[in-house]
């Protein structure tokens, strides 16, 4: 019984350590909430930054350390300069220098000589030798020796790299997944994408491009195999075999998410089923894609929400931007039951219902990590 109650104990600390949290803003100070809405680290700090890999930088006096999820500092307030932990690893500027640290606060002494620092992702950082990059581990490690010109960030186990003016893709341990022979390339989506060969965009899935006839641009497939693309001046969707399974002819559009997707035709946004069919006629100066809640933003003069059947759930009263952090297109919506809008009060996020989080609004407020 004993042992238990201590992994229940065990469990319950564990939650309370990973629970995600919100920066907030109110009377210039910085804290942080939870998604129940409670102030889980009080707002006294001058500055502070996002929760990444579970640590935050703040600001105390004129020096930047970071804390831990309970608001614990647990690395000492004396560098002039911090950026986000990603891989257990962050780059830190100390009397003028920019140097790795991991999360204890220790500098990674032993990490090879480099003519830039790059932030880590999922476990690999940009090195640069001259004017070639390769890559790294979080051990100081070199994966991919400095060949190539460019590499992206490593993304869902893929790097976009480029040698001489052409882009193809590699993968964490430094092997060619998609040949290094495009002009351009999208992201891989369930080992598809698309890319811009000899000027004729195509579809490539195991290495291998197939071209696209007629078409003038293409977008990311989504999970379920779907990407808009351009013929024409127009835009229609494809699926991975690179069939139209909708006619170009609308002037804009977004990805389908809940089998509906938003497209811009005669000057006005509407949404459309997979077959499309109307779902909302074009009414709207702007609209978003849904959440999984089965929620979507749509603009009038200001920014409300429907739900699937078209109906206006949330009045169209708010302000929806970018705040003093970027939104991605899914988080435009809902994420995990909220939102977060702006209005005159300020910010806040909405429930499901439209009610503000624990009734407060806030001078500014970032996203929940």
């Amino acid at each position: 019984m004993k042992t238990i109650l201590i992994l229940l104990l065990v469990i319950i600390s564990n939650l309370t350590i990973a629970q995600e949290l919100a920066r907030f803003v109110s009377e210039g100070k910085y804290g942080y909430i939870n998604r129940q809405g409670d102030v889980v680290i009080q707002d006294t700090f001058t500055k502070a930054m996002d929760f990444s890999d579970d640590l935050a930088g703040v600001l105390i006096k004129d020096k930047w350390g970071y804390i831990n999820r309970k608001g614990e500092l647990v690395i000492e307030a004396k560098f002039s300069k911090v950026k986000d932990f990603n891989s257990g690893i962050a780059i830190v500027n100390k009397d003028d220098k920019w140097q790795y640290i991991d999360k204890k606060g220790n500098l990674k002494t032993d990490f090879p000589t480099t003519d830039k620092l790059y932030d880590f992702s999922e476990g690999r950082a940009i090195i640069k030798t001259g004017d070639l990059v390769g890559m790294i581990n979080e051990s100081g490690k070199t994966v991919v020796q400095p060949t190539y010109q460019e590499i992206k960030p490593l993304s869902n186990g893929y790097a976009k790299a480029k040698k001489g003016e052409s882009w193809g893709y590699i993968n964490g341990a430094g092997a060619v997944v998609i040949d290094l022979d495009y002009r351009d390339l999208g992201t891989i989506v369930n080992n598809v994408t698309w890319g811009l060969k000899d000027e004729k965009y195509g579809i490539i899935a195991n290495n291998k491009f197939t071209v696209i006839d007629g078409i003038t641009k293409m977008w990311d497939f989504n999970a379920q195999g779907i990407a808009y693309a351009q013929s024409n001046d127009k835009i229609g969707f494809i699926n991975t075999k690179g069939e139209w399974i909708i006619e170009a002819k609308y002037d804009k559009a977004r990805a389908f998410e809940n089998g509906i997707a938003p497209v811009y035709i005669d000057k006005k946004w509407g949404y459309i089923d997979l077959k499309g069919n109307w779902i909302v006629e074009p009414k709207y100066k702007d609209a978003e894609i849904f959440s999984e809640e089965g929620l979507a933003p749509v603009k009038e003069k200001y920014w409300g929400f429907i739900n699937t059947k078209g109906e206006l759930v949330i009045p169209t009263e708010y302000a929806i931007t970018a705040g003093f952090g970027l939104f991605s297109n899914s988080s435009k919506g809902y994420n995990k039951g909220l939102v977060r809008v702006k209005s005159k009060k300020g910010y806040t996020f909405l429930d499901k219902e439209g009610k503000p989080l624990g009734g407060k609004w806030y001078r500014n407020l970032e996203l929940f990590n």
